[in-house]
């Protein structure tokens, strides 16, 4: 097993990692709409999707991983209604490569943010 970390995403906010690999795959702690430096962005929800995406792509490549090479995401979001417009960034980042998916409406996410996602993805 080996433990990930990546600078371009936000560190862990309790006693977690970013990630980790088993066998060539990885597996993304949930990562919600932080910056880097730890500030959370507050817009639209949208705004938190691109952001969350961000996080993803950071943490994906510290551990040789992409986009590409998701296996399956889940998603956490606080509203079904907002389900089109998550769903139409989500499209923006996955287009001809699709994961399996699961999205989950949630009573409270940490720091109450509109939506936090998950990944398995192969290791180069």
């Amino acid at each position: 097993m080996k433990i990930t970390h990546s600078e371009q995403a936000p560190a862990a906010i309790g006693p977690y990692s970013q990630g980790v690999i088993v066998n060539n795959i990885f597996y993304s702690s949930g990562q919600i709409p932080l910056t880097p430096a730890g500030g959370l962005v507050n817009g639209t929800v949208e705004e938190q999707v691109h952001q969350v995406f961000s996080n993803i792509k950071a943490v994906l490549e510290s551990a040789g991983a992409s986009l590409e090479t998701v296996i399956k995401t889940t998603l956490f979001i606080k509203d079904m209604n907002d389900f089109p417009a998550i769903n139409a960034v989500y499209g923006e980042y996955f287009s001809e490569h699709l994961p399996a998916r699961s999205c989950v409406e949630v009573a409270r996410l940490p720091k109450d943010v509109k939506v936090e996602m998950e990944v398995i993805a192969l290791v180069k």
